[in-house]
């Protein structure tokens, strides 16, 4: 593992995700899965998320379209929360979702579509 890397990694990761949820995470990770967790921070969001060629704010919109299409809800609630911090607006989020029912399919958006509103509705109360 490169640590450079990685705790530049740890550091936009919590910037995004929020540094409970990321202190979470790991702090909850186990022999099985800490070396994914570790390559999950080194790569993803060091070697990736860490390039300054596109914007926070640019790829937390590419990940919400995305992860919609792969349908990965869990997924899609932390990146909704990271792209909101990222300065994503709701009405943008609404259009990438647009986009997600023409491109990836009515049943993506619809479930998207949901789980935006539910993330809205906890920020809300919050």
């Amino acid at each position: 593992m490169d640590q450079k890397t990685y705790d530049k990694g740890l550091e936009i990761r919590k910037a995004v995700l929020g540094e409970a949820h990321v202190n979470n995470t790991l702090k909850t990770a186990d022999g099985f899965n800490k070396p994914f967790q570790e390559l999950l921070t080194e790569y993803c969001w060091g070697a990736v998320w860490g390039r300054e060629e596109l914007p926070r704010k640019t790829r937390s919109m590419l990940n919400i379209a995305m992860i919609s299409i792969l349908n990965r809800p869990h997924e899609l609630r932390a990146h909704l929360k990271g792209a909101l911090t990222n300065g994503v607006t709701r009405e943008e989020i609404r259009e990438i979702l647009m986009q997600v029912a023409i491109y990836g399919g009515m049943p993506a958006a619809v479930d998207s579509f949901r789980i935006a509103r539910e993330v809205f509705a906890e920020i809300d109360k919050a």
